[in-house]
C-alpha cells in the first residue's frame, strides 16, 4: 500500500458519515442506513487488518509528520472498528425505528475516526483534534435518549468533565511545546534526550501534571472518575458499549505516545505518579464495583478497575531497573488487555442493553432496569442472552477459556519479569476480587428466581454478542496472531 492508501479505512468512515445524513434528510425508513454503516465498518477493518505490519510516515505535506500508520495504530484502530461494529449491530434492533438513527450512524462514525486519528497521532495537535472530533460525538450519543433524564444528566456530566479534561490536556500541551518549541512528538523526546537542563524543572514537572490529570480523565484513572459510572449509568447501553470499549482506549492510545516516547526522558518523574494511580485506581475500581446493585454501575466500576491495570505499563516502562525485554512484553501485555477488555466489556454492555431491550417490550421493568433484581432467572427467561453474557463475564474476570484470561497473563507476567512482583501481587489480588461481583450476576442469572415468562430475546442483540464471544473463546485458543500483531506495536512504539 502506498501514498494516502493506509489512510483509506478513515477516508471511508467519513464518506460514509456524510451519505448517512444526506440519504437520511430524503427516506423515512431509515434502518437501512444502518446496514450501511456496518459494510462501511467491515470494509474499514479489512484494509486495516490487510495493512497491520506496513509502517508509513507522512512527513511532507500536509501532515508535516503528525500522522504515521504502524501497527502500533492499526491495531487500535482494529479495536476501535470491531467495537463499533458490534455496537453498529446491536442498534439495529435499538434503534431500528427511532426517527434520529440517521444522526446516531453518523456520531458513531465520526467518533470512531476520532479514534483513529489519536491512535495515528505522533503531533500533539493532530492528538487534540482527534480527542476532540471523537468526545464531541460522543457527547451528543451520551444523550441520545433525551426523553430519559438519566441520559441527559449522563451526557452533560460527560460534557463538563470532558471539556475539563481537554482543557487540561491543552495546558500541559502548550508548556512542552513553550519548553521544546515543536508539537512533534518525536521531537519533543529528541530535546529532552539532548537539553538534560530540561528535567525536574517546575515547568516540565507542572506540563506532566496537568497531562497525567487529562490523560486519566479520559482513562478514568482514580481520583478522576467520577464522570465514568454516572455517565455509563445513564447513557444508553450501546453507547456506553462505545465509551467503555472505544473512548478509553483510545486515551490509553494517546498517554503511549505521549509518555512511553515524547517523555522518556523524565520517566522517574512520572514513575511513582503511575505506580500509585496504577494501585489506587485497580483497587477503587474492584472495591465500589462488589456494592453495586445495578449491573450497569458494576461494569463501570470494573471498567475503572481495569483501566488500573493497563496503568502498570507506565510503572514497568519506567522502573529503572527493568530490562528492555520486559519493557517491551509491558507494552505488548497492555495492548492485549485493552484489546481484550475491549471486546469484553463492549459485549458485556450490549447484554445489559438487551435485558433492558426484553424487560420494556414486556413492560416488565421493576423499577431500574439495570437492577440486578431483574437478572434473576435470566437464564431460564433468555438463555443465550445469559450463556453468552456469562462468558462474556468471566473474560472479564480473566478465567480460562478466555482472552481475557490470555491478556491479563501477559500483562502480569511483564511485571514479574519487570522486577516488580509486588506490582503483579497486588493486581492477581484485585483480579481475584473482581471475581466475587462477576460471579454474583452469574448466580443470580441462573440461581435466581425468575419473575416472568420467557422472553422474546432481539436477534441483533445476540447477534453482537455472538460474535464477541467467538472473538473471545478463538483468542485464546489461537492467540499467537494477535500476540504477534501486539508484540510488533509494541516495537513499533518503542523503536526497537
Amino acid at each position: 500500500m502506498t501514498g494516502y492508501t493506509p489512510l483509506l479505512p478513515e477516508g471511508i468512515l467519513i464518506g460514509v458519515a456524510a451519505l448517512v445524513i444526506l440519504v437520511g434528510l430524503f427516506i423515512e425508513k431509515k434502518k437501512i442506513l444502518g446496514y450501511f454503516t456496518l459494510i462501511g465498518l467491515l470494509a474499514s477493518l479489512g484494509l486495516t487488518i490487510s495493512s497491520w505490519n506496513i509502517t508509513t510516515a507522512y512527513t511532507g505535506a500536509p501532515f508535516y509528520g503528525a500522522i504515521v500508520v504502524d501497527p502500533f495504530a492499526q491495531i487500535f484502530n482494529m479495536m476501535f472498528l470491531f467495537v463499533g461494529i458490534l455496537v453498529c449491530i446491536a442498534a439495529l434492533d435499538a434503534y431500528g425505528d427511532h426517527k434520529n438513527q440517521d444522526e446516531f450512524y453518523a456520531l458513531m462514525l465520526l467518533a470512531i475516526v476520532g479514534m483513529m486519528t489519536v491512535a495515528l497521532s505522533k503531533d500533539l495537535v493532530a492528538l487534540f483534534i482527534g480527542f476532540e472530533l471523537a468526545s464531541i460525538s460522543t457527547y451528543a450519543m451520551a444523550g441520545f435518549d433525551k426523553h430519559d433524564p438519566k441520559s441527559i444528566e449522563a451526557a452533560m456530566k460527560y460534557f463538563l468533565i470532558g471539556g475539563l479534561s481537554s482543557s487540561l490536556m491543552v495546558f500541559g500541551m502548550s508548556y512542552l511545546y513553550g519548553l521544546t518549541g515543536s508539537t512533534n512528538i518525536d521531537t519533543i523526546a529528541a530535546v529532552f534526550a539532548e537539553n538534560t537542563a530540561l528535567i525536574g524543572t517546575p515547568a516540565i514537572l507542572l506540563a506532566m501534571v496537568m497531562l497525567i490529570a487529562g490523560f486519566g480523565f479520559k482513562m478514568a484513572f482514580v481520583p478522576f472518575h467520577m464522570w465514568a459510572p454516572d455517565t455509563y449509568e445513564g447513557a444508553p447501553s450501546i453507547v456506553s458499549s462505545l465509551l467503555a470499549a472505544g473512548s478509553k482506549k483510545m486515551g490509553f492510545a494517546a498517554a503511549f505516545r505521549v509518555f512511553i516516547i515524547g517523555l522518556i526522558a523524565m520517566k522517574l518523574d512520572w514513575y511513582i505518579a503511575f505506580v500509585i494511580l496504577a494501585v489506587v485506581t485497580m483497587t477503587v475500581g474492584n472495591v465500589l464495583a462488589v456494592v453495586q446493585k445495578s449491573v450497569k454501575r458494576m461494569l463501570a466500576y470494573s471498567s475503572v478497575a481495569h483501566a488500573g491495570y493497563i496503568a502498570i505499563v507506565f510503572a514497568i516502562v519506567a522502573y529503572p531497573y527493568a530490562s528492555a525485554d520486559a519493557t517491551g512484553l509491558a507494552v505488548a501485555g497492555g495492548i492485549l488487555h485493552a484489546f481484550s477488555h475491549a471486546i469484553g466489556k463492549a459485549g458485556a454492555f450490549i447484554a445489559v442493553g438487551a435485558v433492558t431491550y426484553m424487560l420494556m417490550s414486556k413492560n416488565a421493568v421493576d423499577g431500574d432496569p439495570n437492577h440486578i433484581d431483574n437478572y434473576d432467572g435470566l437464564g431460564r427467561r433468555a438463555p443465550l442472552t445469559a450463556l453468552l453474557m456469562t462468558i462474556m463475564l468471566l473474560s472479564l474476570a480473566g478465567i480460562p477459556p478466555t482472552f481475557g484470561f490470555t491478556s491479563k497473563w501477559y500483562l502480569f507476567l511483564s511485571a514479574i519479569k519487570g522486577g516488580l512482583l509486588w506490582l503483579a501481587v497486588i493486581c492477581v489480588l484485585n483480579s481475584a476480587l473482581s471475581v466475587y461481583y462477576y460471579a454474583k450476576v452469574i448466580m443470580r442469572m441462573y440461581w435466581g428466581e425468575p419473575k416472568g415468562d420467557a422472553f422474546i430475546e432481539p436477534p441483533m442483540y445476540l447477534f453482537a454478542m455472538t460474535i464477541a464471544v467467538i472473538a473471545l473463546i478463538a483468542l485464546f485458543f489461537v492467540p499467537d496472531g494477535v500476540y504477534y500483531w501486539a508484540d510488533a506495536a509494541a516495537h513499533a512504539l518503542l523503536g526497537v
